[in-house]
């Protein structure tokens, strides 16, 4: 179960309200830095922008491939443990926008975790320590410490301890 906290909106879309809920130069200024990030070869350097300009909350020694993606708007609302691998292009939401409300929720995922290239983790989901994500996985629930998941919708291959 997610745990998101839910906030309505009266009119447009609230996509078309974002800027109610975050400052557009926090969103220029993340955006600017997440795409630096992305392409930068230098793993220690990445983790000094995740930790340090971006405010998230990252482990000793995790890796971040080619590509990764993390939440330009609430990136601050995103903690990783130690020594876990984000796989290239996998996309780390802390939001999302819909058309009646807007949700947030903390993303925390463990240490010694692999997450598979081209997956994606919603917001407010947990994923436990030593937990494997399949390649092009979608995360919309927690997933258990030492588990093995994969799949769109997401599908537990090998349970991991409660």
């Amino acid at each position: 179960m997610r745990k998101l906290e839910r906030h309505p909106v009266e009119g447009p879309n609230a996509l078309w309200q974002l800027y109610r809920t975050v400052s557009p130069w926090k969103g220029i200024r993340n955006f600017i830095f997440i795409q630096f990030a992305r392409y930068c070869p230098i793993l220690p350097l990445k983790n000094w922008i995740y930790r340090h300009v971006l405010g998230m909350r990252v482990g000793k020694q995790t890796a971040f491939g080619l590509m990764v993606m993390v939440d330009v708007f609430f990136p601050e609302k995103i903690t990783i443990g130690d020594n876990s691998v984000i796989g290239y292009n996998t996309t780390i939401l802390a939001h999302e926008y819909l058309i009646k409300e807007y949700r947030l929720g903390e993303v925390r995922i463990g240490s010694e975790v692999m997450i598979g290239a081209n997956s994606t983790i919603l917001a407010g989901v947990t994923i436990g320590d030593g937990a494997v994500v399949a390649a092009g996985s979608v995360v919309h629930t927690d997933v258990a410490p030492g588990a093995f998941v994969g799949g769109n919708p997401l599908q537990v291959i090998k349970a991991g301890k409660s």
